[in-house]
């Protein structure tokens, strides 16, 4: 197999990670991947390498999107902490206050925060579903709605390791009326300018990296069911419906265009840390930010949101993810920081 080469930038400081992310490729079968570490809001390290499909044909591109799996949670997390600060969602309000139906089975005093802090105990569903159930939003979650608990809510945490995408999504839905995609879309990742995605537009399909499965398939793991006794919560949790955790269809794109926010973001490294670095900053990276002013008061979600300084307001401040930020020295740094924060225009949480 031909070797891809390593493509991006990296401050001389960080030379080892740069070192390892090269032996990742030469010496530990890494097929393809990228890395994007931002400090104090300045990018110190955007590297991309390998091959991005299956031949190893086509080079990992600075664009390559990939299936995050988990990464969605965290996304899914900073639209609720969204919410939350606009007052339109009471983390310690009941689940049924939005969405009435989640009530049946015993569920109506189930609160936001033991939702979303996995004890709402829904972590799987009993009910043996096709391949591709998971892809149909209004009936995963109204099955969840429908469930009854597999422990009493409250009295334990487990993880919700597939369903806390839908279980969290809908109550997005329920109170913006729009889908986990289009809110992360419109209200956090277009206004920080950030390459995340969940339900992928067409158009971006072909920036998708593949993704090479383990060997062991759904089929083989479901067969434990006769063997591990009790296991059905975490089988269900994990293969139920079979495809669940994107078993034999990560690389379709049925699977890329659907929502299923636990398990399918798309992304890149340098959109992930753009995130991730607006939160550690108070909301704001150069070039975006997001911003509420405390309760939303019946107010349209959106009106809570203010772009950042326009590029190039203050060259000295570099936190533009993905592109290449000149190095900073220590003596530069804090001076760089404080002109960053006078700049940003609100917060995000």
């Amino acid at each position: 197999m031909s070797q891809a080469g390593v493509g991006g930038s990296c401050d001389p400081r960080f030379a080892l990670l740069r070192s390892e992310f090269e032996t990742n490729f030469r010496e530990r079968g890494e097929l393809g991947a990228a890395v994007c570490v931002a400090l104090d809001g300045i990018v110190v390290a955007d590297l991309w390498g390998g091959w991005a499909d299956l031949h190893d044909r086509q080079p990992w591109k600075q664009d390559t999107l990939v299936n995050v799996f988990s990464v969605g949670k965290g996304l899914l997390a900073v639209c609720l902490a969204n919410l939350a600060g606009r007052g339109l969602l009471d983390a310690d309000g009941l689940v049924i206050r939005y969405w009435p139906e989640f009530g049946a089975a015993g569920k109506d005093d189930v609160t936001a925060r033991q939702l979303l802090s996995h004890q709402a105990g829904l972590p799987a569903v009993r009910q043996q579903l096709p391949a591709g159930s998971g892809l149909d939003w209004p009936f995963m979650t109204s099955l969840l709605a429908a469930e009854e608990p597999w422990w009493r809510p409250g009295a334990g945490h487990g993880y919700h390791v597939n369903t806390f995408g839908y279980l969290a999504g809908e109550l997005i839905r329920r109170i913006t009326g729009t889908s986990v995609g289009e809110f992360l879309r419109r209200e956090v990742a277009g206004p920080l300018g950030a390459d995340v995605h969940i339900g992928l537009a067409a158009a971006d399909q072909a920036r998708v990296a593949e993704f090479r499965w383990p060997d062991r398939a759904a089929d083989q793991v479901a067969t434990q069911r006769e063997v591990v006794p009790g296991s059905e919560m975490a089988l269900n949790a994990y293969f139920n419906p079979p495809d669940f955790s994107g078993v034999g269809v990560v690389n379709t794109a049925a699977w890329r265009s659907a929502q299923v926010p636990s398990a399918n973001a798309h992304a890149t490294a340098a959109g992930v840390a753009r995130i991730y670095t607006a939160l550690a900053l108070g909301g704001a990276v150069a070039g975006g930010a997001c911003r509420h002013r405390g309760s939303a008061g019946g107010r349209d979600p959106r009106a809570g949101l203010r772009r950042g300084p326009r590029a190039g307001a203050a060259d000295q401040v570099r936190a533009r993810l993905p592109a290449h930020a000149p190095r900073a020295s220590d003596r530069q740094r804090p001076s760089l920081l404080r002109a960053l924060r006078r700049r940003r225009v609100g917060r995000l949480l």
